[in-house]
């Protein structure tokens, strides 16, 4: 066994070649900061009720993720009691306050009884001239002030700098250092608020704030250009140990890194530890999309009901020897239940060959004489078109009778 090779996964030996991993500053485990509860409830249209918070933080512990953020104690009293709720729940993982640089909000987290608080303000300078209207003085101060006072009372304080990528280096690093030297962080959070970076511009950017700043950076990333988890990773290769997730990647506009994409690809693809049950997945998926009312794609990769289901004839041909021979990583980069999938499923449509109709038909029990094959692949295939989707079990039932008949 190898580490790109296992009783459980089969991935790309390239991900483990000294030219690919040359380098690269991988820790050897990566934290997840869960953040379904807070930046995920910000896509619109979502709303957590204080008894889907505590189900949704109970199902996070349980996955083992390391830190939830629990909510903004400032959006209202509802807020404020379902993050003190799963404060005094006897979770295992950290929870956190999301607050703006208020000692304000720093109070009303301390009344929350969290571990910590993460504590924004926007650090591009376009961004405070125009949506805040603030001059930069006036963001260094605040950010100061709060941070220490936070710090003060205990909290654990990661300091989250709003729109840094499409900040000038030198405005980002004013805020920062001041906080740095004058205020208080125990961390950093490198926030791509808008989603414009390219990985190598992230991975650019943590290594030049490394270079300045001795506290663990953490990354934050969204998704505009369909990139979150990718520079979710890079920010990892550079040295990152802290990473932000949501489950099924939902969040603010279009949404955040998704936890399963993240932490599979660090343990598969990076041999990078998380801590993170896989087997609870799937379970984890399931739960945020009742709750959250937004419903996976089927192609969602990892957790969507389409990762191990297959209709094309050639594809199933190959499952039909595989399945026999019980090797089913020669066909997926790792078992379903690792994931906490279900089995893979043969499905029957337009894309159906004589193999597909082979294998359903055994699954059911039926016997289909080989000069009859043809006849029920055309039918299949015709249905299937007719319908424009993929036969239930029950209509490929009824389609053989008539066939034989």
């Amino acid at each position: 066994m190898s580490e790109w090779k296992t009783d459980n996964w089969f991935v790309s030996h390239y991900n483990y070649s000294e030219e690919a991993r040359k380098g690269l500053q991988l820790p050897e485990r990566v934290q997840i900061h869960d953040i379904t509860l807070r930046d995920g409830e910000q896509q619109a249209g979502i709303i957590f009720r204080k008894d889907e918070k505590l189900q949704i933080a109970r199902a996070l512990d349980e996955a083992g993720v390391d830190r939830i953020e629990a909510g903004m104690p400032a959006v209202s009293k509802q807020e404020m009691s379902a993050v003190k709720a799963i404060a005094n729940d006897g979770l295992s993982a950290k929870v956190f306050a999301f607050a703006r640089c208020m000692k304000s909000d720093v109070d009303l987290a301390r009344q929350c009884d969290v571990d910590g608080v993460m504590m924004e303000i926007p650090s591009s300078d376009h961004l405070l001239k125009y949506a805040y209207g603030w001059p930069q003085e006036r963001a260094v101060q605040s950010s100061v002030e709060a941070t220490a006072y936070a710090a003060q009372h205990g909290l654990h304080v990661a300091f989250f700098t709003i729109d840094a990528t499409r900040a000038s280096f030198e405005t980002c690093w004013k805020l920062v250092g001041a906080v740095a030297s004058e205020g208080h962080m125990d961390s950093l959070v490198v926030v791509d608020t808008f989603g414009v970076c390219s990985p190598e511009a992230i991975k650019y950017f943590v290594t030049r704030m490394k270079e300045r700043i001795r506290k663990p950076i953490e990354i934050h990333c969204h998704n505009d250009f369909g990139l979150a988890v990718a520079n979710t990773l890079a920010a990892v290769t550079v040295g990152v140990e802290i990473a932000h997730t949501t489950v099924n990647a939902i969040g603010e506009r279009v949404g955040n890194a998704s936890l399963d994409e993240v932490t599979l690809s660090l343990e598969m693809l990076y041999g990078v530890k998380t801590g993170v049950r896989k087997e609870k997945f799937r379970e984890l998926s399931k739960t945020v999309e009742r709750l959250s009312e937004i419903k996976m794609p089927p192609n969602k990769p990892i957790v969507g009901e389409g990762a191990f289901t297959t209709e094309s004839g050639i594809v199933v041909g190959w499952w039909n020897r595989l399945e026999e021979l019980r090797m089913p990583l020669e066909m997926f980069p790792f078992k379903p239940e690792v994931v906490g999938q279900r089995p893979v499923k043969v499905v029957l449509g337009k894309k159906s060959g004589k193999d597909s109709v082979i294998c359903k038909a055994r699954q059911l029990g039926l016997k289909i004489p080989n000069d009859k094959l043809d006849d029920v692949l055309a039918k299949v295939k015709e249905t299937a078109e007719e319908k424009k989707r993929i036969l239930t079990d029950e209509e490929f039932k009824l389609l053989v009778k008539d066939a034989l008949s």
